[in-house]
C-alpha cells in the first residue's frame, strides 16, 4: 500500500514553485480572457436588448452608463478578443506538435500580447483618425 505524502510537500506544482515566464502568463491570461469574453457578450446582449426594447429603456441605459465607459469597454473587449484569438491560434499550432521549442513559444507568446495591444489601437485609429479625415 502506498504511503501518504507529507503535508509539507505539494501534490502538484503550484504558482509559488514555478518561476514566472511569458508562456506561463499567456496560459493564465488565455483562461481569464475567455471568462472576460463571456462577461462582455452578456453586456452586449443587455445593450442590444435595451436597443430592441425601445427608446425609453435605451435612454435609461445610456443615461446610467456614460459614453466613455461604453467606448472603453469596446476597446478593452477588442484587446481581450485579439489576445484570445492570437493565443488560440498559437495553441492550434501546439496541438499539431509545432512551436514547442522555448524560443518559438516565447516569441509567439509575445506576438499574442503585442497583437492584443495593437488591435484596440488600430480600432481607435480607424474610428477616430480616419473618420475625422473623412469629415
Amino acid at each position: 500500500m502506498a504511503q501518504a505524502q507529507s503535508p509539507e510537500r505539494p501534490l502538484s506544482p503550484h504558482l509559488q514553485v514555478w518561476r514566472w515566464h511569458v508562456t506561463m502568463a499567456t496560459s493564465i491570461l488565455h483562461r481569464a480572457a475567455g471568462i472576460a469574453l463571456y462577461v462582455g457578450v452578456m453586456a452586449l446582449v443587455v445593450w442590444l436588448c435595451a436597443l430592441v426594447a425601445g427608446p425609453d429603456l435605451w435612454v435609461g441605459l445610456m443615461t446610467a452608463v456614460p459614453g466613455f465607459a461604453i467606448e472603453a469597454l469596446v476597446y478593452a473587449m477588442t484587446a481581450v478578443l485579439a489576445f484570445h484569438l492570437a493565443n488560440g491560434v498559437r495553441h492550434l499550432f501546439f496541438d499539431v506538435g509545432s512551436g514547442f521549442k522555448p524560443a518559438a513559444a516565447n516569441a509567439t507568446a509575445w506576438l499574442a500580447i503585442l497583437f492584443a495591444i495593437a488591435a484596440p489601437i488600430a480600432l481607435f485609429v480607424l474610428l477616430h483618425v480616419v473618420r475625422a479625415a473623412d469629415l
